[in-house]
């Protein structure tokens, strides 16, 4: 039986002080460890993150999300987890659905269980037209790829199970698009299940999205091209040699591999 401690919640911060401690806290008091990767950030998002129980990997400087999760990952690798849960840092997440990735893991034995927020069509119809379409787009592509029906494959809301834990420990993309679209197809043409499941989403408290409607529909459009022209990021094949273990003998799970409370 999988236990909630089995599974390790991480999350890529960057100058998130004004939310992290919710975030943390409530993912610790459904049962679960945290991770934070304070990915350079100017405020106190690390110190806030560590008093509310989290253990705290800092960047010296900003590596992107794709970076701060293969940090991420490699530690959970280490450390013996067989899966981790990617969940944002800005409060958007309810930590309560926790759990309901969970739950689809152990009944589905997918790789990767997607926590979707266009499930509700209400929520979809708050992103722009232009942006909306494009998305589509690339959802599209990636269900394609994982044959299975996919909403929201930009998901940052999503568990990630060994073997592919391990693919992504050992090379993970950096770039926009790369972390979420470039991965899952990345993850479905190597053979690995993939599942989507609806999940509500919270207003963003504090701050916004870095990226404007037109720079993200024109780094959509350069990960389209990528992908269409198979000059993607690749991982192994599902039945093959788990490289990232092979890779890094401190991966064999560990007796003792929760953080610290």
């Amino acid at each position: 039986m999988i236990e909630r401690g089995d599974v390790l919640v991480v999350v890529p911060a960057l100058n998130e002080a004004a939310t992290i401690a919710e975030v943390v806290s409530g993912a610790r008091q459904h049962g679960y460890g945290v991770i934070v990767v304070d990915d350079g950030s100017t405020d106190d998002t690390g110190s806030r993150a560590a008093s509310a129980g989290a253990t705290v990997l800092r960047h010296e400087r900003n590596l992107g999300v794709g970076g701060a999760l293969q940090t991420a990952f490699r530690y959970a690798q280490r450390a013996g987890y067989p899966a981790v849960i990617q969940c944002d840092a800005d409060g958007q997440h309810a930590t309560e659905h926790l759990d309901d990735l969970v739950r689809s893991w152990r009944e589905t034995g997918a790789d990767v269980v997607l926590g979707s927020r266009f499930r509700n069509p209400a929520h979809a119809r708050r992103i722009p037209r232009p942006r909306r379409l494009a998305m589509a787009v690339l959802s599209r592509i990636a269900g394609r790829a994982c044959r299975t029906r996919i909403s929201d494959v930009t998901s940052g809301f999503r568990l990630i199970a060994t073997p592919v834990l391990d693919r992504f420990a050992r090379r993970f993309p950096a770039h926009y698009l790369g972390d979420t679209f470039e991965a899952i197809v990345a993850v479905g043409r190597a053979g690995y299940q993939v599942k989507e499941i609806g999940v509500p989403i919270r207003p963003r408290k504090v701050g916004q999205s870095t990226a404007t409607t037109l720079r993200a529909v024109a780094l959509i459009a350069r990960s389209l091209l990528v992908v269409i022209l198979g000059i993607n990021y690749r991982i192994a094949r599902a039945g093959g040699q788990t490289e990232a273990r092979a890779s890094h003998p401190t991966s064999t799970r560990s007796t003792d591999r929760r953080p610290p409370p």
